[in-house]
């Protein structure tokens, strides 16, 4: 579809921005609807996010926006309104422009994630899970798992008390999961979830040992790009299930969309 001076625009922010595949899925989507807009990446800096957010409020064009790290939770001040997601969690993914101008934000990581075990046919209720990270997205997964069923949830996070204060919280929201911060160990977990950002740039070590694995646990990482991290290759090689950071990516974006207004999404 050709651009033209009355298109939409999307944007998706995040630091480094190479790695997102959401400008090709949401701009194929776009044409298949025959749109006319555009989603366009944007690399803004932790430190330039308040200069660069202030331009992007003003442009009256710009019907919503996709945060990626590190700007989930960076986001929240300057947002009028919170959904119900982003209230529990704490952190944003996604915003639209209301007609009235406010703009509101919610997060559908959570959510994404657990449709994409789901779509790969692993199913979270009853299960016991080890999350490696409690960030923006780490803690949309993990109220996610709980409200979806997991029995258990160990949680752990190299940031000091981040783990602690998140297992409190999803207790208190979800007191059928037990919830509680631990070691980085996959030792007898039915579900392992990398949520931290290790997997991102070449030479990133893993996050946890992957000589823990046995075969039939179900390992599924967050990063989309590559999609088959050294993690999932170590996870594979154990002889474990495993799902990729598509299915969460997919997953999500089907959300954002809908909440963006963009009807008919994948056909």
């Amino acid at each position: 579809m050709p651009i033209t001076g009355a298109a939409r625009l999307f944007a998706i922010l995040g630091d480094p921005i190479a790695p997102v595949r959401s400008p090709a899925l949401w701009n194929a989507e776009f044409t298949r609807l025959g749109l006319d807009a555009a989603f366009v990446p944007m690399e803004v800096r932790a430190a330039d996010f308040a200069a660069a957010w202030a331009g992007l409020a003003a442009t009256r064009n710009l019907d919503g926006m996709v945060l990626t790290m590190p700007h989930k939770q960076a986001v929240l001040p300057f947002l009028d309104l919170l959904g119900p997601h982003a209230r529990l969690a704490g952190a944003v993914n996604t915003v639209r422009r209301l007609p009235d101008g406010r703009l509101e934000g919610d997060m559908f990581d959570g959510e994404g994630f657990v449709a994409g075990l789901r779509a790969a046919g692993q199913e979270p209720a009853g299960q016991r899970v080890l999350q490696l990270g409690c960030g923006g997205a780490g803690r949309a997964i993990a109220f996610a798992l709980a409200r979806a069923g997991a029995a258990e949830l160990l949680l752990s996070d190299t940031a000091p008390g981040r783990a602690e204060a998140l297992a409190e919280a999803i207790t208190a929201a979800f007191p059928a999961c037990r919830a509680a911060a631990g070691l980085p160990d996959p030792a007898g977990q039915g579900l392992v979830v990398n949520a931290t950002p290790l997997g991102l740039r070449a030479g990133d070590p893993l996050p946890f040992d992957p000589g823990r694995l046995s075969a039939g646990q179900v390992v599924a990482d967050v990063i989309p790009n590559p999609e088959r991290t050294p993690l999932l290759d170590a996870a594979a090689a154990k002889g474990c299930d495993m799902v990729s950071g598509r299915a969460m990516f997919e997953g999500q974006a089907r959300l954002a969309a809908a909440f963006l207004g963009v009807a008919g999404w994948g056909g």
